[in-house]
Parts: C-alpha cells; sequence; structure tokens
C-alpha cells in the first residue's frame, strides 16, 4: 500500500489511510493535540513560524476545512489555501508557515511534530499585517 491510500480494516467498518505523514524530525516524535480558536475570513495576521529541527504535520479531526498559510521567509509575501474536509497538511523541516487557523469550530487537530521544544521554534512579526481573502 502507498502512501496515503485508503483500505478498508476492520472487517469493512473503518476505514485506513495509510501513512498520511513521515515525520523528519531531529529527537522523538511526539503526537498532540491542539484545540485552537476559530478565525474567519477575511483573517488578517502578522506572524510567521519555522521550525529548524523537525517537521510538523496537522492532521484535522474534524472534516472542516482550516486555513493554511507558506511562505519562503520573512521577506516574502506569503501564499495561502484552504484544505478540503479531513485534509491534513505537513510542514517541512525549516518552512515558514502560519499558526494553525481553523475557520469553524471545534478546531481539534493531531499534530505530528518534535517533542523536544527547545531550539526549534524561530517567529517572525511582519511591520505590517497580511490580509487573506475569502
Amino acid at each position: 500500500m502507498g502512501a496515503g491510500e485508503a483500505r478498508s480494516i476492520n472487517e469493512g467498518m473503518c476505514t485506513r489511510w495509510h501513512d498520511r505523514c513521515r515525520p523528519d524530525v531531529d529527537g522523538t516524535v511526539s503526537i498532540s493535540i491542539f484545540d485552537a480558536q476559530p478565525r474567519a475570513l477575511p483573517y488578517k495576521f502578522d506572524l510567521i513560524e519555522r521550525h529548524p529541527k523537525g517537521s510538523q504535520a496537522f492532521l484535522p479531526m474534524t472534516p472542516h476545512p482550516f486555513l493554511v498559510i507558506v511562505s519562503d521567509g520573512p521577506g516574502a509575501t506569503p501564499q495561502a489555501f484552504v484544505t478540503e474536509p479531513y485534509q491534513g497538511v505537513q510542514f517541512a523541516r525549516g518552512v515558514w508557515h502560519g499558526v494553525c487557523t481553523p475557520l469553524h469550530a471545534p478546531g481539534l487537530f493531531a499534530v505530528v511534530d518534535r517533542a523536544e521544544t527547545a531550539d526549534n521554534l524561530e517567529e517572525h512579526r511582519s511591520d505590517t499585517p497580511w490580509t487573506v481573502e475569502a
């Protein structure tokens, strides 16, 4: 079975989407639950972040789409998109991205990343906020 493929398990009572993320971390992998407050579009933000010591995957625990923001760096124009229902995202190590941004409650996510948080977070605030339109 290839990465991301679905198959029926448990006598047909469950669908397994196999291999949805492949953590790339220096250290121990952790699975956490995030309960994020929903935001609305248009959405203004000035903060992007990156994790130099490991990838970070967000797997929604609801069918609701969420907002994903990525950037080539602090001096670049961020790009944004809204996910499909149940679509997860994985940011490679070092990729600049926005914070967890659900558009509906509850904003529940399983997050797979590096357990050790020391020296694994860099943040940048823009002088002028960006706006993501609907």
